[in-house]
């Protein structure tokens, strides 16, 4: 019995239709295969490349944390030590000269004033100004640890520093490099040849270790404000 020529050509379309669903099926599941494989790779990329990230800053992290306990505290210690240094706050010892000045024991003249002789306000300043210009690095005197805001003036018969008043002789202390201090004070034309015409007696000496001590008073700013890093007033 022969299949009618239309059946055939019916029966060959079902076949390829047939061939071609299968082929399409296989490519789908091909295609999502490869597109979970890739998902897959991509998800455990990014989860160790979290996990290097994770370790990264928690190695930076103890880095952070060492350079602040051992480091940046240290570091910040220091400069508020230095801080204090400068402004007098802090008791120092080191190098420098001791500068022991005293009344004139000559009588004075006919006609002159006895102030001549004497220690005056003045002459303490010229001493303090020529160890400040040799770079003193700390000074006292009669063991008041001069700061930006010490005075030195004249009060009766007596020197006020740091409003404490004191009577001769006096002691004025330096640490720093004790022959340019001792030099400063000793060279020709200075303070110590000038008060010495008057008879004033003063004596330098160099000292391996000064003790001087620290500022004791209080320190109130009232109108002076801090600039911050920018230049603005805070």
């Amino acid at each position: 019995m022969k299949v009618p020529q239309i059946r055939r050509g019916q029966i060959a379309i079902a076949l390829v239709c047939v061939i071609l669903g299968l082929m399409i099926a296989v490519q789908f599941r091909t295609t999502n295969g490869i597109r979970n494989t890739v998902s897959m790779q991509r998800a455990e990329d990014l989860v160790q490349r979290l996990a290097q990230t994770e370790q990264e800053k928690n190695d930076l992290q103890k880095e952070l944390e060492k350079y602040r306990i051992e480091g940046g505290s240290a570091g910040i210690a220091k400069e508020i030590q230095n801080a204090k240094m400068v402004g007098g706050m802090l008791a120092v010892h080191g190098p420098g000269v001791s500068v022991v000045i005293d009344d004139s024991k000559k009588t004075p003249k006919n006609g002159e004033s006895a102030n001549l002789y004497l220690i005056h306000d003045e002459d303490i300043l010229k001493v303090v100004n020529e160890l400040r210009a040799a770079a003193a690095e700390a000074i006292s005197i009669n063991d008041q640890r001069l700061i930006a805001t010490s005075e030195i003036r004249c009060a009766g018969p007596t020197i006020s520093v740091n409003n404490t008043r004191f009577g001769a002789p006096f002691e004025v202390k330096a640490i720093g490099d004790p022959k340019t201090l001792e030099s400063a004070l000793l060279m020709k034309g200075g303070v110590v040849e000038t008060l010495g015409f008057w008879g004033i007696d003063i004596k330098v000496t160099q000292v391996t270790d000064l003790n001087i001590p620290a500022y004791s008073g209080a320190v109130h700013f009232e109108y002076a404000k801090p600039v911050d890093v920018g230049g603005k007033q805070k």
